[in-house]
C-alpha cells in the first residue's frame, strides 16, 4: 500500500488553545483507495486534527501536504478545492430542501437566471446510483430520510463538490443495524471506486471491520499508524488508555 504517494501527508502538526496543547507534533498519511481509522479517547486531538485538515482552525506548526503540495495551513475553501471534504457529525443538511436541492446547495446550476433544475435532477439521479445510494425519491424533503440516507446524502453532496479524500466523523453514530450496515456498504465501496476515507470512531469493532490502518491518537499525539491485520482490538484499546500494542509495529 505504502509503494503509492499519499493523498494527504501531516508532518508535525501543533495546535495550542490557551495553555492546552491539542497537538504536539501528530504526523500521518492517507492514501487514496483505503479507509484510515483514526481512534482515540476524547480529548486526544482527534477532533483538532480534522479541522486542521478541514481548513476550520489553523494550526501553529507544522505542515499539510496535499497530492505533492505542501501549506502551512488550509482554509475551507483551500481545503475543497484540494478534494479534502468532512461530513460532520450534524451533517450539515436543510432538512426542508429536497435530495436535489441539498446535493447542490451552494453550487446550484444556473441557466439565463434561472435555476437548471432539470440539470440538477439528473446530474442528482446518476450520482447516487454510481455511489449505490438508495433514496428512492429525490423530490423527497431531508426530513423525511433515514439516519442512513441522510449521513449518504451528506457523503453523495461531498463527492459532487469534488472530494478526492471524504473525512467521516462518527458516521454511524445512533443508527440500527440496517442503516449501519447500509452506511459501512457505502464507505467500502467510496474505498472501493479510488477515493481515500478517514474516519473517526469511537466503534472498535466497526473500525476493524471497515479499515485499512488505524492511526492511534493520545495526549495531542499519534502514537501509532498500525495496519488493522496486523493487531487485535484488545491492543488498540490498551494503546488508546495508555499502554501499548503488543503486536503491531509503527508504519
Amino acid at each position: 500500500m505504502n509503494e503509492r504517494q499519499p493523498y494527504i501527508r501531516v508532518e508535525n502538526l501543533k495546535k495550542n488553545f490557551g495553555h492546552i496543547e491539542a497537538l504536539k507534533g501528530a504526523s500521518l498519511e492517507a492514501y487514496p483507495g483505503e479507509i484510515l481509522a483514526i481512534v482515540g479517547d476524547n480529548g486526544a486531538g482527534k477532533s483538532t486534527l480534522i479541522k486542521a485538515l478541514s481548513g476550520a482552525i489553523t494550526p501553529d506548526g507544522g505542515v499539510i501536504s496535499i497530492d505533492g503540495q505542501s501549506f502551512a495551513h488550509l482554509t475551507p475553501k483551500l481545503a475543497e478545492e484540494k478534494g479534502i471534504t468532512t461530513v460532520y457529525q450534524d451533517l450539515a443538511l436543510v432538512n426542508t430542501q429536497t435530495v436535489w436541492e441539498n446535493i447542490f446547495l451552494g453550487h446550484e446550476y444556473r441557466r439565463w437566471g434561472w435555476l437548471n433544475k432539470k440539470k440538477m435532477r439528473r446530474e442528482t439521479a446518476e450520482l447516487l446510483e454510481r455511489l449505490q445510494v438508495s433514496i428512492p425519491d429525490q423530490e423527497s424533503v431531508v426530513a423525511d430520510l433515514s439516519g442512513g440516507q441522510r449521513q449518504a446524502l451528506a457523503v453523495a453532496r461531498a463527492i459532487r463538490q469534488g472530494g478526492k479524500m471524504i473525512i467521516l466523523d462518527e458516521p454511524t453514530a445512533a443508527m440500527g443495524l440496517k442503516e449501519t450496515a447500509a452506511v459501512q456498504k457505502l464507505i467500502r465501496h467510496l474505498a472501493d471506486q479510488g477515493y481515500g476515507v478517514i474516519i473517526i470512531s469511537h466503534n472498535i469493532p466497526q473500525v476493524f471491520e471497515l479499515s485499512d490502518r488505524i492511526c492511534v491518537i493520545r495526549q495531542g499525539k499519534v502514537l501509532a499508524v498500525l495496519d488493522t491485520k496486523s493487531v487485535t482490538a484488545d491492543d488498540i484499546v490498551c494503546m488508546i488508555v495508555g499502554g501499548s500494542a503488543s503486536n503491531g509495529a509503527k508504519q
